[in-house]
């Protein structure tokens, strides 16, 4: 979802708890499903890989191909490291509820470690025009999307009002 397109909305609070939480329910199905057919401990990371392959055709056609938004502005999140110790926990327990405890919660904490280096460069702070902000936010500001909060904010304090993606009178 969007807590995953927009470099600026990779914050340190909100992406991530809402990401993992979210992104771990395709992974543990998989691996559950191929795990009770097959007996193959590695359904979570073929899950995320197809996961991330789809990711980067959409990022790449849709954000870059039509709207010309920098690649940098919105790559997917790391989760093959997560999906790793997912089926890791699966594999050398064989059980579903450690797994759903242990494994769960290492696909949790491992997210944010996992992404650190990636996003590092964008936390660093700058001033502008007084103001002082992460690159990620100077980056936002200057790629203005409609239909994100600060946009809306913005047209709220004029005397637009915004539906959707289009912006009228």
């Amino acid at each position: 979802g969007d807590w995953d397109f927009w470099i600026d909305w990779k914050d340190r609070r909100l992406w991530v708890t809402v990401v993992p939480i979210v992104l771990i329910t395709f992974p543990a199905a998989v691996q559950a499903m191929l795990w009770e057919r097959f007996r193959l401990p590695w359904g979570a990371t073929v899950c995320v890989l197809a996961l991330l392959f789809g990711e980067w055709i959409n990022r790449y056609f849709n954000f870059w191909g039509w709207t010309y938004f920098p690649i940098t502005m919105v790559f997917p999140s790391q989760i093959v490291p997560g999906a790793i110790l997912l089926d890791i926990a699966l594999m050398l327990s064989g059980s579903y509820l450690f797994t759903a405890i242990v494994g769960s919660m290492a696909w949790g904490l491992i997210f944010y470690p996992s992404n650190w280096p990636v996003i590092a460069p964008y936390h660093v702070p700058v001033e502008y025009n007084g103001m002082l902000m992460s690159v990620a936010d100077l980056i936002g500001y200057h790629y203005v999307r409609t239909g994100t909060p600060e946009y809306i904010q913005m047209v709220e304090k004029g005397t637009l009002r915004t539906f959707g993606k289009d912006v009228a009178p």
